[in-house]
C-alpha cells in the first residue's frame, strides 16, 4: 500500500508510522509528506527517513478549494498518474473542501484525540476535561465533507485521571495514536479493514 501524509504538527505519530516502516511491523510505502509550513516539526521526521516532502503555504485570502487544488497537486507530482494512494492525516489542522474529499472519497483516513462523535473539532482535550468524562481516546476514521463525522475505522480507549491536565492527558492519548494508526495502516494494507 503506498499512502501520503498530511501533517501540520510536529509530527509524533508521523514519526511512529515511520519506526514501523523501519523495523518491519508496517508493510507500506510513504510516498511523501505535504506540509503547510517549512518551520513543521514533521519535516524533520521526514528527512531523516528520506521522505520526499511538499511545502504548500496558505495564501492570504485563499479560500479552501483554491488552496485544496493546489493541495491536490502536490499529491499528484508525488506519485505516478495512474496510483491512486492512501492519504493519511496525521495532525493536519485544516477542514479539507467538499471537492477535495470528492476527489479522493473513501481515501483520506485521520486522527482524532477523543472518542468521537464526541467532542470533534480542536479543543478535544479540554472539552473531555471540562466534561468531567472518566475516560478519553482516541478515534481512526475516514474524512468525509463534516467535521470529524466520517466512518468510524478504529476507537481506542484511556482513563482520564484525577487531576489531569489537558497537556497530562495528551501524552496518554497520543501514545494510543502513536500505537494504533500504524496498526491501522497495516490493517488496509493487510485487507483486514476494508472501507
Amino acid at each position: 500500500m503506498n499512502f501520503i501524509v498530511l501533517s501540520s504538527s510536529k509530527g509524533t505519530v508521523f514519526k511512529a508510522v515511520l519506526e514501523r516502516i523501519s523495523d518491519g511491523s508496517l508493510h507500506a510505502k510513504c510516498l511523501g509528506l505535504i506540509t503547510d509550513r517549512t518551520d513543521r516539526g514533521c519535516i524533520e521526521h521526514a528527512n531523516k527517513y528520506k521522505i520526499p516532502v511538499s511545502v504548500i503555504e496558505k495564501r492570504e485570502g485563499e479560500d479552501r478549494e483554491a488552496y485544496d487544488k493546489r493541495l491536490n497537486a502536490a499529491i499528484q507530482a508525488l506519485c505516478s498518474p495512474d496510483l491512486k494512494p492512501l492519504l493519511a492525516c496525521m495532525g493536519w489542522m485544516f477542514i479539507l473542501s467538499p471537492w477535495f474529499v470528492r476527489a479522493w472519497k473513501n481515501r483520506i483516513i485521520n486522527v482524532h484525540p477523543a472518542l468521537l462523535p464526541k467532542y470533534p473539532g480542536a479543543k478535544a482535550h479540554d472539552l473531555v476535561l471540562e466534561a468531567g468524562d472518566r475516560e478519553s481516546g482516541m478515534t481512526i476514521h475516514l474524512i468525509d465533507e463534516g467535521v470529524d463525522t466520517g466512518t468510524i475505522l478504529v476507537q481506542k480507549k484511556c482513563s482520564v485521571m484525577p487531576g489531569d491536565t489537558h497537556d497530562t492527558l495528551k501524552v496518554r492519548v497520543q501514545a494510543l495514536e502513536c500505537e494504533w494508526y500504524p496498526k491501522a495502516l497495516q490493517m488496509i494494507e493487510s485487507g483486514e479493514m476494508k472501507f
